[in-house]
């Protein structure tokens, strides 16, 4: 016992430890004995050593020498911490109830780790768990300490060779979702048994079908999926709460203070809000770097031959060599920071992993930015969480699903601005939300902050929603089987949606860009830099028959259209043209499949009637130059026409007079005749200036326009022989 009081008095005074060894080759024997009846005499020491000896049945009340040590060991754990020996003296005495009850709250309470937990002491502490002498709500504190420093705990291996134990514990009703917790945390495939499930499932049938149940049973169901034939709902809310306990602030504020670092690769499993003077909120979710499952855990010939921890391997040769082999960290954290560690999970497919990664996840996005009190999480270090958590979902090439659960939550509360690139760079990664749910969960959050936003937000939640349509079709155009009615959303969950549903959603999904893009348009007075990313993604809503393989053709409503076609800038027209060119291509390869093969798909005539109207009205301004006809769905009326006092104003509005390319037909006027003093830009309707111009427009780059005219009028050659631009001009001086 001196010994084990003399270790804790060391670990507890870094300062004089520090000074000690620095001394220890000078000192003379009478020195030395001199320090070591300090030591001794340290009140920290006596007060271990009072608690270590203390006898059963010693009365608290009235009690000054129990006051006065519990004072001298709670002054240590909240300025320096326990040692691990300090911390199994205390939880000892705590737990085995030598002066009843009353005193165990307040031990418990002050079991602060300097720097690890020693795995004995908790494993006699649910020992003396198992008596049943305690109060129940002293239990429910010991777990939730236990939960609280798990991941400082020295090693893991005998907790889990008493999983049996723990287990006995899930019938208690008030310990039942903390018990949980800890088993979801301890489960290995082995632990799996037929007892246990059933067991869960009469709670289950008992308490009803609560989330920290579900958790564990979906963790059991993905280790023997064969002894569990109930269905996994596919998003649960957040299974185990993150309770706010005296520890986390306590061992925050030590490390802060004290700079006193744990083990490596040991961090806390739930961090607290920032209590200091500081305005600004600190972020404590950090990521850990990678390390071994435990530090203590005991090494033998079998265990070295068989487990590869992940932290050895440095290459991605390694990685193959060791696929099966591998041991993951204690922080599953730590993962997301790993290329290699990321590599496992995308080959492996360890649903383990993937579970108890997504749990750590849901609980940091949850408390660190919904639940937060002051509006968000720190600049810099919500940048980094996120921008670590991206890089993550875009290796994987998809979206964690706690990640999405928090970004619906979060866009309820979310003001546009906080963390902007990075929440929009996570909404690009939801999978597919069946159409029942995608207004609710995602369309109507984003229109109040489509509406009420800048124009650079409009821009880049546009280009937000395009990434996340493109990745829905590219997931559809390489998992569909034509023979398999249904398919999963993504590779790590159960969830099925049919084809007819995919294709809702993404209906759902393009109509309602359509909406934001009229109104945004009309809003920023069709700004051509949010007009930019609207056709960006026309072009891809125009391709999904023949690029994605997807059986539906949606055009772009009229409010996008027609600001398209009346923008000042060429190059928005020209985009258009070529859109206009891929629904032509799309929709006559739709119909000759709807007549050739059985499993067409329907087209509606009212998709034929509006590209036909688009199509019509195009070609009769640009190149019949008539621009209001009955075909079309632009009507104005004759009067309003007339007041404007434009001659001849159906004209305006063709290859020549429009706004987009009137500066080119003046180029190209003064190429033709340089020697006119007065320019009329109708010459060039003339037979051969007018195959001329066309060329000439073609080698300005705008290729969707000579698509366009090349597809659509008959007869008329945009393309020539080597340099256009070249042999143009020598036509032109030739001329």
């Amino acid at each position: 016992m001196a010994a084990l009081l003399t270790l804790s008095l060391s670990d507890s005074s870094v300062t004089n430890n520090q000074s000690l060894s620095s001394r220890s080759s000078n000192r003379s024997p009478r020195i030395e004995e001199n320090e070591r009846r300090k030591r001794e005499a340290d009140p920290f020491v006596l007060a271990l050593k009072y608690f270590s000896e203390v006898k059963v049945g010693t009365p608290v009340v009235g009690n000054d020498e129990l006051e006065n040590n519990l004072v001298q060991v709670e002054k240590v754990a909240f300025t320096m911490g326990l040692s691990p020996e300090a911390i199994s003296v205390m939880l000892e005495f705590a737990m085995s109830l030598r002066m009843g009850s009353s005193p165990c709250a307040r031990v418990l309470k002050c079991l602060i780790p300097a720097s690890v937990v020693p795995q004995d002491a908790v494993v006699r502490a649910v020992v003396w768990l198992s008596v049943g002498a305690i109060p129940i709500t002293t239990q429910v504190l010991f777990i939730k300490w236990v939960l609280t420093v798990f991941d400082m705990i020295d090693a893991k291996d005998k907790l889990r060779a008493i999983y049996g134990i723990i287990f006995s514990f899930v019938t208690e009703e008030n310990l039942c979702p903390f018990i949980c917790h800890l088993l979801y945390l301890l489960t290995r495939k082995e632990s799996v048994r037929v007892f246990r499930v059933r067991k869960l499932l009469e709670l289950q049938s008992k308490l009803g079908r609560q989330p920290f149940l579900m958790h564990l049973l979906s963790l059991y169901k993905v280790f023997c999926p064969e002894l569990l034939t109930i269905s996994i709902p596919s998003r649960m809310r957040s299974g185990f709460k993150n309770h706010i306990s005296p520890w986390k602030s306590a061992l925050m504020a030590l490390q802060k203070t004290n700079s006193v670092k744990v083990a490596p690769g040991i961090t806390l499993a739930f961090a607290v809000k920032d209590k200091t003077g500081s305005r600004k909120r600190k972020l404590h979710q950090e990521l850990p770097e990678l390390s071994a499952v435990t530090n203590k855990e005991p090494e033998t010939e079998q265990t070295r031959r068989d487990l590869v921890p992940i932290v050895q391997i440095s290459s991605f040769t390694q990685l193959l060599e060791n696929i099966h082999r591998i041991e993951l960290p204690a922080q599953m954290a730590s993962l997301l920071g790993s290329s290699l560690a990321l590599h496992y999970l995308d080959c492996v497919q360890d649903e383990s992993a993937l579970l108890r990664l997504n749990f750590w996840l849901g609980c940091a996005l949850q408390e660190e930015f919904l639940f937060c009190s002051d509006g968000g999480a720190n600049q810099e270090e919500g940048l980094q969480f996120l921008s670590r958590l991206l890089f993550a979902q875009q290796f994987l090439q998809e979206g964690f699903p706690s990640s999405t659960v928090f970004l619906y939550k979060f866009l309820n509360v979310w003001n546009g601005s906080l963390l902007c690139p990075q929440i929009l760079g996570l909404l690009s990664d939801i999978s597919v939300i069946p159409s029942s749910q995608i207004r609710t969960l995602l369309l109507e959050p984003l229109m109040q902050l489509f509406f009420t936003s800048s124009l650079f937000f409009k821009c880049g939640l546009i280009e937000c929603l395009n990434t996340m349509l493109v990745k829905w079709l590219t997931w559809h155009s390489v998992y569909t089987l034509d023979d398999d009615p249904d398919i999963s959303l993504d590779g790590h969950t159960s969830v099925n949606i049919t084809l007819s549903g995919f294709r809702d959603s993404v209906m759902e999904l393009v109509q309602f860009v359509g909406q934001l893009a009229s109104v945004g348009l009309q809003l920023e007075g069709c700004h051509s830099l949010l007009l930019s990313f609207i056709l960006d993604f026309y072009e891809t809503v125009c391709d999904t028959f023949l690029k994605f393989g997807l059986h539906l053709i949606i055009m772009p409503p009229p409010g996008v259209f027609y600001p398209a076609f009346f923008a000042t800038d060429p190059v928005s027209v020209d985009r258009l043209a070529y859109i206009m060119c891929r629904y032509k291509a799309n929709l006559m390869s739709a119909k000759i499949q709807e007549k050739v093969t059985e499993k067409a798909f329907h087209i509606s005539r009212q998709t034929f009637r509006q590209f036909n109207q688009y199509l019509i009205f195009m070609v009769n301004c640009l190149w019949n130059s008539s621009m209001y006809s009955p075909e079309t769905e632009l009507l104005l009326s004759e009067e309003l026409l007339a007041k404007s006092n434009v001659p001849q104003y159906w004209t305006y509005f063709d290859f020549i007079h429009h706004p987009a390319f009137m500066s080119y037909a003046v180029d190209f006027h003064q190429m033709c005749w340089p020697d006119r003093k007065n320019m009329d830009l109708n010459s060039i309707k003339q037979s051969k200036p007018w195959s001329w111009y066309l060329q000439y427009l073609v080698t300005q780059g705008f290729d969707g326009l000579k698509d366009f005219i090349k597809d659509t009028i008959k007869g008329v050659v945009t393309t020539g022989s080597g340099d256009e631009s070249a042999t143009l001009r020598q036509q032109l001086d030739s001329a």
